[in-house]
């Protein structure tokens, strides 16, 4: 299976404060809204960039569909 027809599960595990506002503007781009919170996205080279810079407060799982 191609890498794209994968999605990639984020869930925040880390909450934002005393973190920085543009680590908090990412998270809130990427659909999360607190702790324990889960999003599936898209395995896009933009997402993937996104959840690099927060990858200290959340935890990724690829997900097949």
């Amino acid at each position: 299976m191609s890498l794209q027809a994968k999605k990639l599960k984020v869930t925040q595990v880390r909450g934002v404060r005393g973190r920085p506002e543009t680590q908090r503007r990412t998270l809130k781009g990427l659909g999360l809204r607190g702790r324990h919170h889960s999003v599936v996205l898209e395995n896009t080279p933009d997402i993937r960039g996104m959840v690099k810079k927060v990858i200290h407060l959340v935890s990724v799982e690829v997900i097949d569909e």
